[in-house]
């Protein structure tokens, strides 16, 4: 089995996990409602994708 000959430096462990993090949710506002949204999703309030109702919400009647 192969065993590393040498301690690996601080510099070395550090950019190899450079790309490890998590990045932040991007959200975007509702056209319709203003509500805060993940982009590419539809609206959970109310029910609208780029400005299209595309769900019928209990809201609307």
């Amino acid at each position: 089995m192969a065993v590393p000959k040498r301690r690996q430096s601080n510099q070395k462990t550090r950019s190899r996990r450079a790309h490890d993090f998590l990045t932040p949710r991007q959200l975007t506002f509702c056209s319709t409602c203003g509500k805060a949204v993940p982009t590419h999703r539809v609206c959970g309030t109310c029910g609208s994708y780029m400005g299209k109702t595309v769900i019928k919400t209990g809201d609307e009647a």
